[in-house]
């Protein structure tokens, strides 16, 4: 199984940081998020990657180069031109991805113990073309699921503002953990082109096509802020 990280990011809340370097190097107790991730995914047999590249992408590429790849295949899906956003980078890695394969995706700042192993279960089991980790945990923003963990909306929590498949019917609120698993047909099924959010093309989806969600308790820290280096420090050693 390959895996894509998304790492093309600005990571302006990790500023001063990365107004020298990619967010993907910020470090949790001196080791790189990228590292930390790449690592994370092999424990569970994933050795083959794709690996978007914006923001500083050049310091990227060396550390990968300087690290021999930690083993692993490694391509890169260069979008120095532009930065084309979660869904806009997919369809760009499209020719890494469009291979008959279930993939990951994953936020390079995104620091988590979610079963892999699990995940990936579930999301064969179901047969969707989209299945996103999920827990219950504070969020701004959540994703709104039925008694079959069927996505049918999203709200947002601080507006009460909501986009919604069908009438809110006591849907179960979650957040997304950054973490995908994803069938290639869903190259045949995204409509938009140049900068996308994929979410939006998700919630567009959700009106036609079963995206579930898979329920985890694992630990997962959002590495966006300088704060939150901190709070991943007492988790990932």
């Amino acid at each position: 199984m390959k895996a894509l990280i998304f790492a093309a990011g600005k990571g302006t809340r990790l500023k001063p940081f990365t107004d020298h370097h990619p967010k993907a190097l910020a470090k949790v107790n001196g080791v790189p998020l990228l590292e930390r991730n790449i690592k994370y995914l092999k424990d569970f047999g994933i050795t083959d990657f794709v690996i978007n590249i914006h923001h500083f992408g050049d310091q990227i590429v060396a550390f990968l180069k300087e690290n021999d790849n930690f083993g692993c295949k490694i391509e890169i899906s260069d979008e120095s031109n532009e930065l084309l956003e979660t869904g806009g980078g997919l369809i760009f890695a499209k020719e890494f991805l469009n291979h008959g394969e279930d993939f990951l995706i994953m936020n390079a700042d995104i620091l988590t113990k979610i079963n892999i192993d699990d995940f990936v279960g579930y999301h064969k089991e179901i047969k969707d073309f989209a299945t996103l980790a999920v827990s219950d945990r504070e969020s701004s923003r959540k994703l709104l699921f039925n008694d079959d963990l069927v996505l049918r909306g999203w709200l947002n929590v601080q507006t009460g503002e909501q986009r919604l498949a069908e009438f809110n019917k006591g849907f179960r609120p979650l957040a997304f953990s950054g973490v995908h698993c994803i069938n290639p047909v869903i190259f045949d099924k995204i409509k938009r082109k140049g900068k996308f959010s994929v979410m939006e093309e998700y919630l567009d989806l959700m009106q036609t096509e079963k995206i579930h969600g898979f329920v985890h308790n694992s630990i997962l820290i959002d590495v966006g802020r300088p704060e939150s280096v901190f709070e991943a420090e007492k988790y990932f050693k």
